[in-house]
């Protein structure tokens, strides 16, 4: 499924790839029930393999939109064009895999890839296991595979044997307490356990840098703080949106895992008015802003991490008027890499007073801290125009005054939820969703965000009962 909120698109010309942010929006206007589209728009590998080159399906609107017209478009005549593009080749099959477009457009696949096609879900018979119900959701295959999933136990004979003795409502009963109760375990929470599992692509560790506990040989930031306050978001009746807005720490403590708010930590020096939860952590501004004027590195890490989306992979891209303005001289108006610099820069923009290291060492510029005016304590002369750099900057197109700010339109956004619900999803499914499992994926990830107000635990209950889960 596709699940990432982009609209970012390129039109050629010459060979050079403009960005056109009006694309998501014109597709999903013509098809508003596609899965593409349930609280995002689809991707630039929607269409292209990576701009200026095209997919199939990529390749067969291009005869459609506009013919003759110069080159590039311009917003407006794209947007305007793009619909009947779109329902110029609806009947066709752009990949050759005997699957018209608009078939894979309405079921979740991708009309530009041979090898993405609706699956046929109507051959399962009853029957054709003894053991369980291959055809729909068996509450005794979900008991094996949560306490797998939650406690790391199999299941004893005489456990299934008392399970499937107890009535349907019973099971049900029986799951949700097990859940509860599998939580609490430090496979689930403890060090290395599965909640760090999935904090490892966000906090990225590397042993050599780590300081405190398990410490390396060069240390200089303790990332055990990271993976405490993820957890802490992750756990009980918590809002996972804290770990990346958060004004406190978390402090782990063992033998039990347990896991408490503080207002400050050892190792954590940013002052608790700037703080973003991870995203201004002693880590993650020493190990992703560095030393760099402009962090793209931390800001995209933090796009990617929380919010699911990759530019370097072209997804989210809303570019941005005027933009890249690069501040730093780092070249990136040229042409190959505008299209996404114009998102990533002003993406990047409200960490600029975020201090990575330094050297030398200067007092007025502490490491991984916040620090005003830092571009022009540190950077005055890395180019003319390095010290007009602003503050505010933009994050899905909307303006933001500054991180803690950007911080918190991505904690609310619909990106942030559907994010969450897919580590999750992938963890205890063992797969992203798929078109197939389109629906459960969108009603779980919607309650997480509304009904559930962004409590895991709550939004675990519910996908424990999903036929992706339960179904043999």
């Amino acid at each position: 499924m596709l699940r990432r909120l982009i609209v970012g698109a390129a039109v050629f010309l010459s060979g050079e790839a403009l960005a056109m942010p009006p694309a998501g929006g014109a597709f999903c206007s013509t098809y508003p029930t596609a899965p593409a589209c349930a609280g995002q728009q689809p991707a630039c590998t929607y269409c292209h393999v990576a701009p200026p080159q095209r997919n199939a399906f990529g390749a067969s609107l291009e005869p459609h939109l506009v013919p003759g017209a110069a080159r590039p478009l311009s917003y407006g005549d794209f947007a305007a064009a793009l619909p009947s593009a779109l329902k110029a080749v609806e009947a066709q099959d752009a990949d050759g895999d005997g699957v018209p477009n608009l078939v894979e457009i309405q079921r979740g696949t991708f009309p530009g890839d041979p090898n993405s096609v609706p699956v046929d879900t109507g051959r399962c018979q009853a029957g054709e296991n003894s053991q369980y119900d291959v055809c729909h959701y068996d509450a005794r295959f979900a008991y094996k595979r949560l306490l797998l999933d939650f406690c790391g136990t199999p299941v004893t004979y005489a456990q299934l044997k008392e399970f499937s003795a107890l009535s349907a409502d019973a099971r049900l009963a029986r799951l949700d307490a097990e859940l509860d109760r599998c939580t609490q375990s430090e496979f689930w929470r403890g060090k290395n356990g599965q909640l760090w599992k999935l904090a490892h692509p966000k906090v990225r560790p590397v042993g050599s840098l780590k300081a405190g506990e398990d410490k390396g040989v060069v240390p200089l930031a303790d990332y055990y703080d990271d993976y405490a306050l993820y957890a802490y978001a992750q756990l009980d009746d918590h809002d996972a949106r804290e770990v990346i807005t958060a004004k406190h720490y978390v402090l782990r403590e063992t033998n039990p895992t347990r896991y408490s708010a503080v207002p400050t930590l050892p190792m954590q020096s940013v002052d608790e008015l700037h703080r973003a939860g991870n995203i201004t952590s002693r880590w993650s501004l020493i190990y992703f802003v560095m030393f760099s004027a402009l962090p793209r590195n931390a800001a995209s890490q933090a796009y990617r991490a929380y919010l699911g989306l990759d530019i370097a992979k072209q997804e989210g891209l809303f570019s941005i008027s005027g933009e890249p303005r690069d501040y730093d001289n780092k070249g990136v108006t040229a042409p190959a890499c505008a299209a996404c610099h114009a998102t990533l820069d002003p993406l990047s923009y409200p960490f600029r007073n975020y201090e990575g290291l330094s050297f030398p060492i200067n007092p007025e510029v502490p490491w991984a801290s916040y620090v005003p005016d830092r571009i022009e304590k540190r950077f005055a002369n890395a180019s003319p125009i390095i010290t007009q750099m602003p503050e505010t900057g933009y994050l899905f197109g909307q303006p933001v005054s500054n991180l803690v700010e950007w911080a918190e339109v991505g904690a609310n956004s619909d990106a942030f939820a559907i994010s969450a619900v897919t580590d999750y999803w992938k963890l205890l499914v063992g797969h992203p969703p798929t078109a197939e499992e389109h629906t459960e994926f969108v009603a779980t990830w919607k309650r997480f965000k509304d009904t559930h107000q962004y409590r895991v635990q709550r939004m675990l209950h519910d996908l424990i009962r999903t036929e992706a889960y339960g179904a043999p």
